[in-house]
Protein backbone atom coordinates (compact mmCIF):
# COMPACT_ATOMS: atom_id res chain seq x y z
CA UNK A 1 0.00 0.00 0.00
CA UNK A 2 1.35 3.59 -1.28
CA UNK A 3 0.23 7.09 -0.05
CA UNK A 4 -0.30 8.92 -2.92
CA UNK A 5 0.52 12.92 -2.18
CA UNK A 6 0.62 14.96 0.58
CA UNK A 7 3.64 14.83 3.90
CA UNK A 8 3.82 10.93 3.65
CA UNK A 9 3.67 10.89 -0.06
CA UNK A 10 5.70 8.13 -1.22
CA UNK A 11 5.72 6.00 1.79
CA UNK A 12 5.00 2.69 1.62
CA UNK A 13 3.25 0.24 4.02
CA UNK A 14 3.19 -2.74 3.72
CA UNK A 15 0.20 -4.25 5.86
CA UNK A 16 0.25 -8.36 7.37
CA UNK A 17 -3.10 -8.70 5.29
CA UNK A 18 -2.58 -11.91 3.51
CA UNK A 19 -5.05 -13.37 5.58
CA UNK A 20 -7.66 -9.96 6.17
CA UNK A 21 -10.71 -9.27 4.40
CA UNK A 22 -9.53 -6.20 2.58
CA UNK A 23 -9.62 -5.14 -0.91
CA UNK A 24 -7.28 -2.15 -0.74
CA UNK A 25 -8.69 0.72 -3.61
CA UNK A 26 -5.79 0.77 -6.50
CA UNK A 27 -3.07 3.47 -6.74
CA UNK A 28 -4.89 4.35 -10.16
CA UNK A 29 -8.24 4.80 -8.47
CA UNK A 30 -6.93 6.17 -5.54
CA UNK A 31 -4.89 9.18 -7.17
CA UNK A 32 -7.71 9.72 -9.19
CA UNK A 33 -9.90 10.40 -6.31
CA UNK A 34 -7.89 12.50 -4.55
CA UNK A 35 -7.43 15.14 -7.49
CA UNK A 36 -11.12 14.93 -7.28
CA UNK A 37 -10.78 15.98 -3.71
CA UNK A 38 -7.99 18.46 -3.80
CA UNK A 39 -10.19 20.52 -6.07
CA UNK A 40 -13.01 19.99 -3.55
CA UNK A 41 -11.94 20.52 -0.08
CA UNK A 42 -9.25 21.84 2.01
CA UNK A 43 -7.54 18.52 4.11
CA UNK A 44 -6.32 20.24 6.59
CA UNK A 45 -10.41 21.77 7.46
CA UNK A 46 -11.91 19.04 7.37
CA UNK A 47 -13.43 15.89 9.75
CA UNK A 48 -13.22 13.00 7.98
CA UNK A 49 -14.53 9.55 8.71
CA UNK A 50 -13.09 6.06 6.88
CA UNK A 51 -15.87 3.12 7.46
CA UNK A 52 -14.90 -0.10 6.56
CA UNK A 53 -11.35 1.24 6.66
CA UNK A 54 -9.26 -1.56 6.23
CA UNK A 55 -6.12 -0.95 5.99
CA UNK A 56 -6.44 2.58 6.99
CA UNK A 57 -5.82 3.70 3.28
CA UNK A 58 -7.90 7.04 3.15
CA UNK A 59 -7.04 7.11 6.43
CA UNK A 60 -3.54 7.63 5.68
CA UNK A 61 -4.11 9.26 2.78
CA UNK A 62 -6.33 11.96 4.60
CA UNK A 63 -3.65 12.43 8.05
CA UNK A 64 -0.88 13.05 4.83
CA UNK A 65 -2.38 15.95 3.61
CA UNK A 66 -2.66 17.68 6.98
CA UNK A 67 -6.55 16.14 8.21
CA UNK A 68 -6.03 16.83 12.02
CA UNK A 69 -10.01 15.02 12.68
CA UNK A 70 -9.70 11.79 11.55
CA UNK A 71 -11.69 8.64 12.88
CA UNK A 72 -11.71 5.08 11.33
CA UNK A 73 -14.11 2.15 11.68
CA UNK A 74 -13.48 -1.45 10.95
CA UNK A 75 -14.64 -4.71 12.75
CA UNK A 76 -11.67 -6.41 12.50
CA UNK A 77 -9.01 -6.61 15.16
CA UNK A 78 -6.10 -7.25 12.62
CA UNK A 79 -6.89 -4.33 11.19
CA UNK A 80 -7.26 -2.15 13.82
CA UNK A 81 -4.27 -3.21 15.65
CA UNK A 82 -2.05 -3.05 12.28
CA UNK A 83 -3.69 0.70 11.72
CA UNK A 84 -2.80 1.77 15.56
CA UNK A 85 0.43 1.02 15.48
CA UNK A 86 1.17 2.94 11.96
CA UNK A 87 -0.87 6.04 13.45
CA UNK A 88 1.44 5.88 16.58
CA UNK A 89 4.81 5.53 14.26
CA UNK A 90 3.62 8.52 12.01
CA UNK A 91 3.31 10.63 15.76
CA UNK A 92 -0.95 11.10 14.29
CA UNK A 93 -2.17 9.95 17.58
CA UNK A 94 -3.97 13.61 18.23
CA UNK A 95 -5.00 13.83 15.16
CA UNK A 96 -6.32 10.29 14.73
CA UNK A 97 -9.38 7.95 15.88
CA UNK A 98 -9.57 4.07 15.36
CA UNK A 99 -12.02 2.29 16.47
CA UNK A 100 -13.08 -1.39 16.79
CA UNK A 101 -16.58 -1.83 15.69
CA UNK A 102 -19.49 -3.36 13.54
CA UNK A 103 -19.81 -0.05 11.17
CA UNK A 104 -23.59 -0.72 11.24
CA UNK A 105 -23.74 -0.31 14.77
CA UNK A 106 -21.20 2.99 14.84
CA UNK A 107 -23.57 4.45 12.50
CA UNK A 108 -26.83 3.89 14.96
CA UNK A 109 -24.74 5.01 17.80
CA UNK A 110 -22.84 8.30 15.96
CA UNK A 111 -23.46 11.64 17.57
CA UNK A 112 -21.20 13.64 15.37
CA UNK A 113 -20.72 15.01 11.94
CA UNK A 114 -18.17 14.57 9.25
CA UNK A 115 -17.23 16.66 6.54
CA UNK A 116 -15.92 14.43 3.88
CA UNK A 117 -17.19 10.34 5.24
CA UNK A 118 -15.39 7.54 2.52
CA UNK A 119 -16.68 4.28 3.02
CA UNK A 120 -15.20 1.31 1.15
CA UNK A 121 -17.67 -1.53 2.10
CA UNK A 122 -16.98 -5.40 1.01
CA UNK A 123 -18.82 -5.51 -2.62
CA UNK A 124 -20.98 -7.89 -1.70
CA UNK A 125 -22.32 -6.40 1.57
CA UNK A 126 -26.13 -7.34 1.89
CA UNK A 127 -26.85 -3.33 2.70
CA UNK A 128 -25.02 -1.75 1.06
CA UNK A 129 -27.80 -0.25 -1.33
CA UNK A 130 -28.88 1.37 1.88
CA UNK A 131 -25.67 2.52 3.10
CA UNK A 132 -26.25 6.22 2.08
CA UNK A 133 -29.63 6.75 3.45
CA UNK A 134 -28.23 5.16 7.06
CA UNK A 135 -25.49 7.59 7.14
CA UNK A 136 -27.47 10.68 5.72
CA UNK A 137 -30.52 10.20 7.90
CA UNK A 138 -28.17 10.03 10.85
CA UNK A 139 -27.28 12.97 9.75
CA UNK A 140 -23.35 12.38 10.10
CA UNK A 141 -22.65 14.31 6.88
CA UNK A 142 -22.16 18.16 7.50
CA UNK A 143 -23.82 20.84 5.63
CA UNK A 144 -21.75 20.76 2.14
CA UNK A 145 -19.65 17.98 3.23
CA UNK A 146 -18.99 14.62 0.80
CA UNK A 147 -20.03 11.26 0.99
CA UNK A 148 -17.87 9.38 -1.48
CA UNK A 149 -18.82 5.20 -1.13
CA UNK A 150 -16.77 2.87 -3.40
CA UNK A 151 -18.17 -0.15 -4.43
CA UNK A 152 -18.80 -2.57 -7.58
CA UNK A 153 -20.32 -1.77 -11.20
CA UNK A 154 -23.68 -3.58 -10.04
CA UNK A 155 -24.33 -1.40 -7.58
CA UNK A 156 -26.28 2.17 -8.82
CA UNK A 157 -27.00 4.80 -6.91
CA UNK A 158 -27.87 7.16 -9.48
CA UNK A 159 -31.78 7.39 -8.31
CA UNK A 160 -30.27 8.70 -4.97
CA UNK A 161 -31.46 12.58 -4.08
CA UNK A 162 -28.87 13.55 -2.82
CA UNK A 163 -26.30 11.70 -5.54
CA UNK A 164 -23.68 13.83 -7.60
CA UNK A 165 -21.76 11.38 -9.44
CA UNK A 166 -19.87 8.73 -9.91
CA UNK A 167 -16.80 7.91 -11.47
CA UNK A 168 -15.46 4.21 -13.10
CA UNK A 169 -11.99 2.94 -12.80
CA UNK A 170 -11.99 -0.67 -13.90
CA UNK A 171 -14.61 -2.73 -11.86
CA UNK A 172 -15.12 -0.05 -8.82
CA UNK A 173 -17.47 2.77 -8.39
CA UNK A 174 -16.90 6.15 -6.37
CA UNK A 175 -20.22 7.47 -5.95
CA UNK A 176 -20.37 11.06 -4.28
CA UNK A 177 -23.39 12.64 -2.54
CA UNK A 178 -23.69 15.58 -0.76
CA UNK A 179 -25.47 17.20 1.53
Amino acid sequence: MRIIGGEYGGRVFRPPATSWPTRPTTDIAKEALYNILANRIDFSDVSMLDLFCGTGAHTFEFLSRGSIDVTCVDKFDKCIKWIKEQVKELEEDNACSVNRMDVSKYIKTCDRTFDVIFADPPYALRWLQGLPNMILDRGMLAKDGWLIIEHGSDVLFDDHLQFVEVRKYGQSRFSFFQN
